[in-house]
């Protein structure tokens, strides 16, 4: 088998010598069994057919092949010494491709200490959105604690069509406009700078949780005033961004929205990495926190209500010869928003098994190679809201970085101060 990556894939591969791996971690207490672990790997490579593929970036176009020879998920043991070893070796996987003839798209690595471990998981973003990671996460973590469960196998897409409902089909007027699109694409961005640019390793990831205590709050306050965590949270970075930056902080968030609520053929456990996004905007006429909160809730439940995903997908197809300027767009501006905000919500993965349980989560990290590499990541566990805050050193500095998590934390413990009078 061999397909094409489609284009949303084909940004995130970004090019055969440029890494842009995603970390997700898991901290564990208790007896993880090495032969169960690799066990797991290899049912769950099994079932996913893009872990039996590699990619092959020969060409001007990249392509998923199927390699019949392809080797194991690969474990690399680390000793563990500190609870923010984790941290240091997700900053190491953030720059290693993979580019290794016969090596599978994924990898772990397993810092073992004497009483607790952590388990990496590592893949290129190209395959992976959070729900995917999350998933291969739950999968793994039930076949350790049962390796008699067996998985069942999905075919993989060769095309787009193969995700678009039988009876959908682009008009003569939408084939049309996708190459008048694509025609205006390519205009723009030969117009943008698209220098070469060299990779830069001076990605830094900052991570931290809130209590449980204020994570109920957090939920509480956020249902009594009629809105959403994610919104609170928009709104409590984007004006942080404002109090430290000032005239030079944007006042919009970008936000990844899970395709799976759209498009059928792609399930729950089904390995994807596309993501259409919705772009929010602070109201500066309010002065309200939670009058803010609302209006992006409002404004956010809009534009996923008038996606039109098929079309999009559809449509993307035809600009697959603006891709590499494109990419080359997203590595030299400094776009207009201030941060892209990824909310996983609450984790549904079990928390206790028969030899271990899982003492927490962290929010996957990520190093952009774009420009503008400012990313937060969000999700809940057991209880906990938990924050992964990526940039570049050389876009926002990380002492700004802090001072924008540190105001953003501020004000959303502030603002929960009203909760007695809710």
């Amino acid at each position: 088998m061999k397909r094409r990556l489609i284009l949303g894939e084909r940004i995130m591969h970004v090019d055969a010598k440029t890494p842009l791996n995603c970390v997700f971690t898991a901290k564990i207490a208790g007896t993880i069994n090495e032969e169960n672990l690799h066990s797991a790997l290899q049912k769950i490579q099994q079932k996913h057919p893009l872990l039996q593929m590699n990619i092959d970036a020969s060409g001007k176009t990249p392509y998923f092949v199927l390699n019949e020879n392809i080797g194991k998920i690969p474990v690399r043991v680390a000793e563990r010494f500190t609870d923010e070893d984790w941290l240091i070796e997700s900053k190491i996987e953030w720059y290693k491709l993979f580019d290794t003839q016969n090596e599978p798209l994924a990898r772990v690595v397993w810092l073992k200490g004497e009483t607790a471990s952590e388990l990496l998981l590592v893949l290129p973003h190209c395959i992976c959105d959070g729900t995917t990671i999350l998933n291969l996460l739950r999968e793994v973590m039930t076949l350790i604690d049962n390796p008699k469960q067996e998985l069942t196998p999905y075919p993989s897409f060769l095309t787009v069509k193969d995700l678009l409902p039988g009876d959908f089909s682009i008009s003569k007027l939408g084939h049309f406009k996708g190459k008048i699109f694509a025609a205006l694409g390519r205009l723009f961005f030969f117009f943008k700078s698209t220098s070469d640019h060299n990779l830069d390793r001076s990605n830094y990831a900052i991570h931290w949780k809130i209590s449980t205590e204020n994570t109920k709050n957090l939920l509480l306050k956020c249902k009594a005033e009629n809105t959403t965590v994610h919104a609170a949270i928009c709104v409590a970075f984007m004006e942080a961004f404002k109090q430290v930056q000032g005239e030079k902080a944007h006042g919009k968030v970008i936000c990844p929205v899970d395709i799976r609520r759209f498009v059928e053929a792609i399930k729950q456990d089904t390995m994807f990495a596309f993501a259409p996004i919705a772009e929010l905007k602070l109201d500066q006429t309010e002065n309200s926190f939670w009058t803010k909160a609302q209006r992006l809730k409002s404004d956010l439940d809009a534009k996923v209500s008038e996606m039109k995903v098929y079309d999009l997908l559809g449509m993307s197809e035809y600009f697959h010869s603006s891709v590499n300027k494109m990419i080359g767009f997203l590595r030299t501006t400094k776009g207009t928003h201030d941060v892209t905000l990824s909310n996983m919500g609450l984790l549904n993965i079990p928390k206790d098994y028969q030899n271990f349980s899982i003492e927490t989560i962290y929010s996957p990290t990520v190093a952009f190679p774009w420009k503008n590499a400012n990313t937060l990541v969000c999700s809940t566990f057991n209880g906990q809201l938990d924050f992964s805050f990526m940039s570049n050193e050389s876009f926002l500095k990380e002492f700004d970085a802090r001072q924008i998590k540190d105001r953003a934390m501020e004000m959303i413990k502030e603002n929960l101060n009203e909760l007695a009078n809710v």
